[in-house]
């Protein structure tokens, strides 16, 4: 796709541009530099879009699961055979390595959008039968209706699919809204539905959070669905409330590292390296807070430092370096913020510090010697910064990693198999991973408890999600 001089909307299959010409610019977080626009959409396109999807879930819901499959194959094989001019507008607005982008992200977003194509044609039921005399039972899986979405910035093509994907799948239609800064990839996936799609089953709306409140706000939406920060989610709920609406909400994420005496602390720190700052740590599930037994504090702190040292932030998408920018000026300064207000028992053993003067780095970091109730610890980093904190015993572990309003993911270190299995139990996160941290699988389900939220992205549960279930009873 060669980028317009406009970024623009698509609805009902078709370009769209802000009927008062209001536009955003777009920024390459990698040089701070404008490398576009897009267009404003307001209360008006927003209508247009839900409509349009309103009217097309009046066939689309009576599509048959191999009508649906085909569609979401016939995208997924597109996105695959598009994936240099994907992972070009990928890395235009997120500075991320191109490499990572083909190899990591491309391939996953179409195993995801090809696993629900499958699952369209398994529907979860019941068995059809008599459960009092005279009466026979069955259940009807259902399309929800018309949904709302949203996605961030920080995976813009790959949350933009586990979106459309399972909407799509169920027999829904949609009205998606991508990231202000970060909607290229989203408005290109768009156009590639639309060559698979009927007018108006996938539509894609750009714009600012006003565009987003105008499309929580629409009464014609079902559902809302968000990927983004637990504020966000808030909002989103306290707007959905008001109509009943269902929300589907993935929400921020603290994750917990759980490192214990028995673990290889060199083997150990290098694995949770690669957690912590993939995607400059711009992960819901990046490994952000380590908590190590106090015998193993010091191998393993010195250990993860080192890798902290090496680690290389590529000063451009086309270097080849281990993670891009921060995405905006505002997100770094606001990183920035938590590092300079850190208390005097912390020590910052890596980096700490802005990389370079063009673009938003910031080197990989190691911050020790911290406590539960210091600030960088409650909040959502989101960066390529790791806080340590020690622990003496098992109970004193969970309770640290549990102490934040968080539950998304988290990870034990261990060759213990009995305090493997115990501290999967005990640990209050959506996602446990065990001597691993972040391998995602489009058949298993991605979501948190608390303040990440609920709902699941993935696997037949996120299907369920955009369904509803009746109940059909016949007398005979």
């Amino acid at each position: 796709m060669t980028t317009p001089t406009t970024l623009h909307a698509v609805i009902a299959n078709a370009p769209a541009l802000a009927a008062d010409g209001r536009t955003l610019d777009l920024v390459n977080p990698a040089t701070g530099e404008v490398s576009g626009r897009s267009a404003l959409c307001g209360p008006a396109e927003v209508d247009a879009a839900a409509r349009a999807a309103a009217a097309a879930f009046r066939t689309w819901r009576r599509s048959t699961p191999a009508e649906r499959m085909t569609a979401l194959l016939r995208i997924a094989d597109e996105l695959e055979a598009r994936a240099e001019e994907f992972a070009d507008a990928e890395c235009r607005e997120t500075g991320k390595p191109r490499r990572l982008v083909l190899t990591e992200e491309i391939p996953q977003s179409a195993d995801a959008l090809r696993f629900f194509a499958g699952a369209a044609r398994v529907p979860e039921g019941r068995a059809t039968g008599e459960y009092l005399p005279g009466l026979t039972s069955s259940i009807r899986r259902e399309p929800l209706g018309v949904v709302a979405q949203i996605t961030p910035w920080n995976y813009p093509l790959m949350m933009a699919v586990w979106k459309i994907g399972p909407a799509v799948a169920a027999g829904d239609t949609t009205v998606l809204k991508p990231a202000e800064t970060t909607p290229t990839s989203t408005v290109l996936l768009g156009e590639v539905c639309a060559r698979h799609l009927p007018a108006g089953v996938v539509n894609v709306v750009t714009g600012d959070r006003d565009t987003g409140r105008a499309l929580v706000e629409h009464e014609v939406f079902a559902m809302v669905s968000i990927t983004g920060s637990t504020r966000a989610g808030a909002e989103v709920a306290r707007s959905a409330a008001g109509a009943l609406k269902r929300t589907h909400l993935e929400l921020g994420g603290n994750a917990p590292v759980l490192v214990f005496a028995d673990a290889d602390p060199v083997a150990s720190a290098a694995a949770i390296a690669d957690a912590a700052y993939y995607n400059a740590g711009q992960d819901c599930t990046a490994a952000a807070r380590v908590l190590v037994h106090e015998d193993v504090h010091e191998a393993f702190t010195a250990a993860l430092a080192d890798r902290a040292k090496a680690a290389r932030t590529g000063l451009a998408p086309e270097e080849d370096g281990d993670f891009g920018p921060l995405n905006s000026g505002s997100q770094l300064t606001r990183v920035l913020g938590l590092i300079e207000r850190l208390p005097a028992h912390a020590t910052v053993l890596a980096g700490g510090a802005r990389v370079g003067e063009r673009g938003y780095y910031l080197a990989a970091t190691v911050v020790d010697g911290l406590r539960q109730d210091d600030e960088i610890v409650q909040e959502e980093i989101f960066a390529p910064v790791v806080t340590v904190q020690t622990f003496a015993a098992e109970a004193e572990a969970v309770e640290l990693a549990n102490g934040v309003p968080q539950g998304l993911a988290a990870s034990v270190w261990t060759a213990d198999h009995g305090r493997a299995v115990r501290l999967s139990a005990d640990l209050d996160f959506g996602c446990v991973w065990l001597n691993t941290h972040g391998p995602l699988a489009s058949e298993m389900p991605h979501g948190g408890f608390r303040q990440s939220g609920h709902g699941k992205d993935l696997s037949a549960y996120s299907l369920e999600d955009y369904t509803r279930v009746k109940h059909v009873m016949t007398a005979h």
